[in-house]
Formats: C-alpha cells, structure tokens, sequence
C-alpha cells in the first residue's frame, strides 16, 4: 500500500520551478536533509551534542585529579562565561535518568557554577571503555601531573582493573608502570596527599624521594615535616622541594609554641606555658619584681602543700 503511495507521488508531474526556487528553497532542503545525514552519523558514532542540567551528572568513578589549579579554574570559568563552551563533555547514562562524567569535570563545575547547562556528548560505555576514554582524554589534554597518573593506576588496579587496561589508558609501557605502582606503595598516603599534584616534579625526582622513604625514621621525620608551619605555607613544587631537603638533613621540622594561657587581676597580668616538663610563668605589673621575689620565697611550702594535696 505504501509503495502504491509512493509511486503515486513519483508519477504526478511536477510544476515547473522557477530560479528562485532552485537556489532558495531547494538549497535550503538540501542542507536540511545534509544536516539531518550528518546528525544520524553523529548519533550512530555517540556524537550527538545535547545541553545537559549538571545536576543530573554524576562524577566519574575514578578521580584521576588530586585537586584541581584553582587559577587555571578561574580562568577557564571567565571562558566559558564570556564566550560559551567550546568544547562538550562526554557522559555515559546510569540509571533513573541520570549521567556520569567520563571527561571534562571542570567544564561541568564550571557550568555548575555560572547555573546553565552543560554541552555534552552522551555515550553508551562499559567500565573498561570509560576507563579507556577518561584516561586517554586526560592523558593527552589535562597536563596530569607524574604523581597523579601513579596513583590513577593504583586506584584503577585496586578496582580489579588488568594492567593491559591501564598501560592502555595512561599510554604507559610495563617499566613505567611499574616505577609509577613502586612509587605510590612506598611512599605514605599523607605524605602524598600533603604534597599534592605538584605538576613540575617528574618520575626521577619523585624515585629519589621514594628512597629516602624507604627508611622507617625518614618516614616518620617526613610525617613530622608535612605538619609543620613551614610546609604548609608553600605551594606544590615548593611543598616536594622542602621536603626532600628536611629528610635529607635529617633535620626535624621546627614544632610552633604553644600558646601561653593568661591570667589577669586587678592590677596584675601572669602568662605561663607548659611544655612537656617545664613551666615557665611570667608577670606584668607595677609590682611584678617584688611579687616574683615573694613568690619565689614562698616555693619550698607551696610545693610542700601541692604534694599533700596531691596524695590524698
């Protein structure tokens, strides 16, 4: 029935057309029809660009980022503000109508952010595909640092992955692989996450800080050093630099005072500070000399009388 249908129109002669109508109307359903072939190959391919509510975006499960450059956010946000987003995300659906990010979680904070939605290429993907894709994409445009590649591989190894689909992911051969694994099993969780992405240090300098931590007492001095006042107020690189250095001094990192506790009275102040067996006891007044001398006169009975009341 359709065919007889079919061959009905295809018989009926035609009107003549007039110029106008070849070059407008026909140009015109030649580049819808164009444009309608291309979208279906884009479908067929998972390339289909579709505006997404970010909300209903899940992140990936398995970060590859220790945390993002706050600078380069920025900056990448101000883009995407001012000139829209260049370039789609690519999500895979999950259940009950929502999606996980397979690369680009940036530009999905950023759209976050500025409240609109996000530019995204849906695709249909098994694990060890988003693997695939997420690890690759990065690889290439992320600029990961040494240390986040390694431990994007142990997570992934830890998940059960094989080590052919990380070598494949991270474009790593077996040798790489291996020193990437030896790096982040030696050295301490802390020690790494205190330390963070720090991009400009590579896989020699990061090998030499996995020897010196080999040694127990090199790696509780770096515990120490990673809490101290002076680790913290530097930044990635600075953060590896200073390190090194106090574990290879042996040098234990400069512990910060306690703060003293105060005590005022009506025409007096008494600061002291207790640190392990020392008490140390100072006084502000018009008075402090003679009040000091007294006390001091009188510390053989107040230490007498703290003993007793210490034993009962």
């Amino acid at each position: 029935m359709r065919k007889n249908l079919l061959a009905n129109v295809l018989d009926t002669p035609s009107e003549p057309r007039t110029d106008y109508a070849r070059r407008g109307a026909s140009r015109s359903m030649r580049m819808s029809i164009d444009e309608m072939a291309e979208n279906a190959k884009r479908m067929i391919d998972g390339e289909v660009i579709v505006s997404l509510d970010p909300s209903l975006i899940d992140a990936s499960f398995v970060s590859d980022r220790l945390t993002d450059d706050e600078v380069e956010f920025a900056q990448l946000k101000a883009a995407i503000e001012a000139h829209g987003q260049a370039t789609p995300i690519l999500v895979r659906p999950i259940e009950n109508g929502r999606y996980m990010v397979v690369f680009g979680h940036r530009r999905l904070r950023a759209a976050r952010e500025l409240g609109r939605p996000v530019k995204a290429v849906v695709r249909q993907l098994e694990e060890i595909a988003h693997i695939l894709a997420q690890g690759q994409e990065n690889t290439a445009r992320a600029n990961l640092s040494f240390i986040e590649k390694a431990l994007f591989a142990q997570k992934l190894l830890a998940m059960g992955q094989s080590k052919a689909t990380i070598k494949s992911a991270l474009t790593l051969d077996d040798t790489l692989l291996s020193r990437m694994l030896s790096v982040v099993e030696t050295i301490p969780p802390p020690v790494l996450e205190a330390i963070g992405a720090a991009r400009t240090v590579g896989r020699d300098r990061w090998e030499e800080l996995k020897k010196l931590l080999a040694h127990p007492a090199k790696a509780a001095l770096a515990a120490e050093v990673i809490q101290s006042d002076v680790f913290l107020s530097k930044e990635g690189a600075e953060r590896f630099t200073h390190l090194c250095a106090q574990v290879k001094s042996g040098r234990r990192a400069a512990r910060k005072p306690a703060e003293p506790e105060r005590w005022s009275g009506e025409g007096i102040q008494a600061r002291f500070r207790k640190s392990g067996k020392t008490f140390s006891l100072s006084l502000s007044s018009a008075d402090a000399g003679e009040f000091g001398a007294y006390l001091a006169a009188q510390l053989g009975q107040l230490y007498d009388a703290f003993k007793k009341e210490k034993a009962r």
